[in-house]
């Protein structure tokens, strides 16, 4: 893997796509599935029919404590399981989505690759880089005012500049 690193970043995907390309794990698959499933409008349909048959023979059990035991245990159990599926989905989707976007900093010109890792950063530090940015949004929002371009790369202020701390990493 270390030599498919030193390779040129057209080879490097290709190289790594090829090298870690192999049947999902059983968990990645099931949780997939299982997400899709739950997000489903059918999905929710069949939820609330369980609680309204669940509801309907209330009085046929005499809304015991045991009928009540029921939807309770149900719902923690789901409630319990659905956090971590949705979790291990919602990660990994961020770290492709994350990934697709450091691609296409690195593949631009004129993109700063600085950026490529702003996710380690803290609060404070992404507040910095956000507002610069709001800045820029901005002042394009003022050039189209004026009749004026706004698909230029301005360079970014340092953060010196801007009267922010550089961060002690």
């Amino acid at each position: 893997m270390t030599e498919a690193l030193q390779r040129p970043p057209s080879d490097l995907a290709n190289t790594l796509l090829h090298d870690l390309s192999g049947p999902p794990s059983r968990f990645l698959r099931a949780s997939q599935k299982l997400s899709d499933w739950s997000g489903r409008s059918t999905t929710f349909a069949l939820a609330c029919a369980l609680v309204l048959l669940w509801v309907v023979t209330g009085p046929l059990f005499h809304y015991s404590d045991t009928w009540q035991l029921v939807i309770n245990t149900s719902t923690t159990i789901i409630t319990f399981l659905m956090v971590f599926l949705l979790q291990a989905t919602q990660n990994r989707d961020t770290r492709a989505l994350q990934i697709k976007l450091d691609e296409l900093i690195r593949a631009t010109s004129g993109a700063h690759n600085a950026l490529l890792s702003l996710e380690d950063l803290g609060e404070a530090e992404l507040a910095v880089f956000q507002k610069r940015y709001a800045e820029l949004a901005e002042r394009a929002k003022k050039a189209l005012d004026e009749g004026l371009q706004d698909t230029d790369a301005p360079p970014l202020e340092s953060t010196a500049k801007a009267g922010a701390t550089t961060p002690s990493t």
